[in-house]
């Protein structure tokens, strides 16, 4: 690490949401932040609050130069990435029919195939560092999916795998990953962070009643986007990196009922799918 008591956080989409609330609470901590946006204004707080410990840097994930110099130009100024967080990332509501080609493939161009240019870019300065904590902002969509979730849930799925092999890549080279699975959390994601895919009436009692659930909890959900930051600074402070770690009693309950579910299911179609191997 950078010394035995700060960090450096290399943290992108901190425009709002969690990667504010991260910036801050590492901030906060006495780290330094090197904070990105897609619009550079909207890191001016972040700086002031940082006093000379927060750095912002404009930044598409979407544009895989682009993240490979602006992770360069980071690491020069620091010196060194401690933690890399991948939050930067939207949401596509919509039932599978109803989205076109272009939305889906743009949501997999931010959430999957951005998430991968920032990890591409960050590997070779963790690896010559032989550290670093690698933190990815899943979904519980990628947990268990839902009507209307369909895409974003896809592309969160495909980032959990992603991170499944990438763990077990690295760890001899001295990096952690940890996949961070938030419930609903009071931010604005479903505000400022959703696209919605043109409606049809075939889907209205499915991906429909989903779209209208998502505005009527906006602003109500029960997870305490402060508490969580705190809680994922304390993670890497105490050296711990859980392959998955869950945010909130909401998405707890979701795994637990997921994992039995799947259990129950198994144990129907074990014996059955045990008989389709090669006889002994």
């Amino acid at each position: 690490m950078s010394s035995d008591s700060t960090r450096t956080w290399f943290i992108t989409g901190c425009s709002s949401g969690f990667g504010r609330s991260l910036a801050e609470a590492a901030l906060l901590a006495g780290d330094t932040v090197l904070a990105t946006a897609r619009k550079l204004e909207d890191l001016d707080m972040l700086e002031h609050l940082g006093a000379g410990r927060c750095h912002g840097f404009q930044l598409d994930i979407t544009d895989a130069a682009r993240t490979r110099h602006v992770m360069a130009e980071a690491a020069q100024v620091t010196g060194r990435v401690d933690v890399l967080v991948n939050n930067a990332g939207y949401g596509l509501v919509g039932a599978v029919e109803e989205c076109d080609d272009s939305a889906v493939r743009q949501n997999f161009e931010t959430n999957f195939f951005g998430t991968l240019h920032v990890i591409q870019a960050a590997l070779p300065v963790l690896r010559a560092q032989k550290a670093g904590h690698i933190i990815t902002l899943s979904a519980a969509a990628a947990v268990a999916n839902y009507a209307g979730f369909g895409i974003y849930g896809a592309a969160k799925a495909a980032v959990e795998a992603l991170h499944e092999s990438l763990r077990a890549e690295v760890l001899s080279h001295g990096i952690k990953v940890t996949l961070v699975q938030p419930g609903p959390f009071r931010t604005d994601f479903i505000r400022r962070g959703l696209v919605r895919a043109p409606a049809m009436s075939e889907y209205a009692n499915s991906a429909g009643k989903f779209a209208s659930y998502l505005g009527q909890v906006d602003g109500k959900q029960p997870g305490d986007p402060e508490r969580a930051a705190e809680l994922i600074v304390n993670m890497v402070r105490e050296g711990q990196s859980p392959l998955r770690l869950p945010l909130g009693r909401y998405i707890t309950q979701k795994i637990r009922t997921t994992m039995n579910h799947r259990l129950r299911e198994l144990e129907i179609w074990e014996q059955a799918a045990c008989a389709t191997d090669f006889s002994a």
